[in-house]
């Protein structure tokens, strides 16, 4: 991506301890980010998808430095922001938002709309209370909403319409970059629709890149421009969005795609049956950790862990059958 890359996310891996306490050692560990890497362009959308609890919120608050990570860098705009003092941090955080997953949670209910849409104005600038109002107003009607709701508080808004005074709160300050996590998951069907391409609009206007949290695929495909499939805290497929969809190249990949229904009585696909349940981040398996639910397994995947290879340009696994490498000498 050259000159243009925005975000770059470099060997990322966030552990949490388990049992412990004051002068007492952990138990062990839960390494809910496992050494991720990928890189967001100006203007690009980038989905990361998954099952519930692969690290998916966790990544995401990393990138925005709202957790410290055990290793790995992530650089913004070539910058480290792991390396960053407070005070150019605070500087930072007028270029990258987030978009909460909860529309009721997410929203102080004893704060009235001007004060929750301008909370970043006033974090991160000097403006006078006019200037901050005049600038939430023209978010606001950008969103969708009329300067009238500044003076509102959230409980009387539908959640699509509270989802959008999230969007204008992370845009009151023109970031660069958005992280939206899960932004539609709680909305019904059709508000997901308006609100999907609200965030289109504004990231064509605005030139936004977005990192998009999701576990629904149809949303991410629609509104991801490449996409990750997260699993156990690594990504196991990487790919340009319609690259991914048309030949998925992970057995985990294909099984989701294969999961998702397709509005046509004509075209009939046999879904791919995953067995057991995703292992428990405490005592992941050896070697690949998708293994012990996946159809193609052989020795080496119990063995070694497959770091991810470019088998395409920009598309990416992290598979021993799609590794030059993988099937050396081993039976299945």
């Amino acid at each position: 991506m050259g000159d243009r890359t925005l975000l770059q996310v470099t060997g990322l891996v966030k552990s949490f301890p388990l049992g412990g306490g004051f002068l007492k050692k952990p138990s062990g560990w839960v390494r809910a980010v496992d050494g991720v890497s990928f890189t967001v362009a100006r203007g690009e959308s980038f989905g990361l998808v998954g099952e519930s609890g692969c690290g998916k919120t966790t990544l995401g608050r990393l990138i925005l430095r709202l957790m410290e990570p055990t290793s790995g860098r992530v650089t913004f705009d070539g910058k480290d922001i792991f390396a960053m003092p407070r005070t150019e941090l605070l500087q930072l955080r007028r270029r990258m938002q987030i978009i909460f997953q909860d529309p009721y949670s997410s929203l102080d209910p004893r704060m009235k709309v001007e004060a929750i849409v301008t909370e970043p104005l006033r974090a991160t600038s000097n403006r006078t209370r006019s200037q901050r109002r005049r600038v939430a107003a023209e978010i606001l009607e950008k969103v969708g909403l009329r300067a009238g709701d500044l003076d509102k508080y959230p409980h009387e808004f539908s959640g699509g319409q509270r989802q959008r005074i999230g969007v204008a709160r992370a845009l009151c300050v023109r970031p660069d970059l958005i992280v939206a996590d899960e932004p539609v998951s709680a909305l019904d069907v059709s508000i997901q629709a308006q609100v999907i391409n609200l965030l289109g609009d504004l990231q064509e206007e605005m030139e936004l890149a977005y990192v998009f949290i999701s576990h629904d695929l149809s949303v991410v495909e629609h509104v991801c421009d490449r996409i990750a499939v997260m699993y156990l805290g690594s990504i196991m497929e990487l790919a340009p969005t319609v690259e991914f969809i048309r030949q998925p190249r992970h057995p985990y990949t294909e099984a989701l795609l294969k999961a998702v229904p397709f509005p046509d009585p004509h075209r009939r696909s046999e879904p791919v049956l995953l067995e057991g349940d995703v292992p428990s981040p405490v005592d992941p398996p050896t070697g690949c950790p998708f293994h012990p639910r996946c159809a193609y397994c052989f020795d080496r995947c119990r063995r070694e862990k497959p770091s991810s290879e470019e088998i395409e340009p920009d598309h990416w696994t992290a598979c021993w059958l799609n590794s030059g490498r993988g099937l050396e000498g081993e039976q299945t």
